[in-house]
């Protein structure tokens, strides 16, 4: 079981936790036009790094916060937590 800290709360078990994909992907401009093959790509295609990569994580059982998550996804290892405005 991860022990995940939370940047608002402090370290918590994972179950308090939901998964909420990668912090990498960059989201479409609002009113602008987008392709069906751009829409698809945000949407669908995601990649599955193996090693170090950002996530997002939602509090779900405490302060109800979004945070991101440096983790190696091979070895589930968290190397740092942040909160939505920092990086990396």
């Amino acid at each position: 079981m991860l022990e995940i800290r939370c940047p608002y709360c402090g370290n918590r078990s994972q179950n308090e936790f939901a998964y909420g994909g990668d912090a990498t992907i960059k989201r479409p401009e609002l009113n602008t036009e987008v392709t069906d093959q751009e829409w698809d790509n945000f949407v669908y295609y995601r990649k599955n790094p193996r090693g170090n990569h950002l996530e997002l994580w939602h509090h779900i059982s405490g302060c109800r916060q979004w945070f991101k998550v440096h983790r190696n996804t091979a070895t589930h290892e968290i190397l740092k937590t942040l909160e939505m405005k920092e990086n990396l």
